[in-house]
């Protein structure tokens, strides 16, 4: 399975859109057997769900994400995890437990992006 997580450096970004990359978890038999960095090719409406799509992703972590992202992937039956927060590789290894659950996080107006996860 691959896991992608939306990154500021190796942290979970708090805005799935604005993030400086993306880390892509390759992951057999619940364990994470690979890892490579991806760069955020650019913010544009509806580009970057089906860019990972593409990818073959098939869960997505975030902080926090728009709804227009969110149903792209809910289209492309990606999994989206939103609220997540701390390292990357932690919360994949926490998804792969069964620990970490959505909390919904969805960013309503991007001119508060820097607040997106917050709430």
């Amino acid at each position: 399975m691959k896991i992608a997580v939306a990154c500021m450096g190796e942290l979970v970004a708090q805005h799935f859109g604005h993030c400086e990359g993306f880390s892509i978890f390759e992951t057999e038999h619940g364990q994470i057997v690979g890892e490579k960095a991806v760069a955020n090719p650019g913010h544009k409406p509806g580009f970057l769900p089906n860019f990972l799509g593409d990818m073959g992703i098939e869960v997505m972590i975030s902080g926090g994400m728009g709804g227009g992202a969110i149903e792209i992937f809910n289209e492309r039956k990606i999994e989206v995890i939103l609220g997540a927060e701390g390292s990357a590789k932690n919360a994949v290894e926490s998804y792969l437990k069964g620990e970490l659950k959505s909390t919904g996080s969805i960013c309503h107006e991007h001119k508060h992006a820097h607040e997106c996860g917050n709430h």
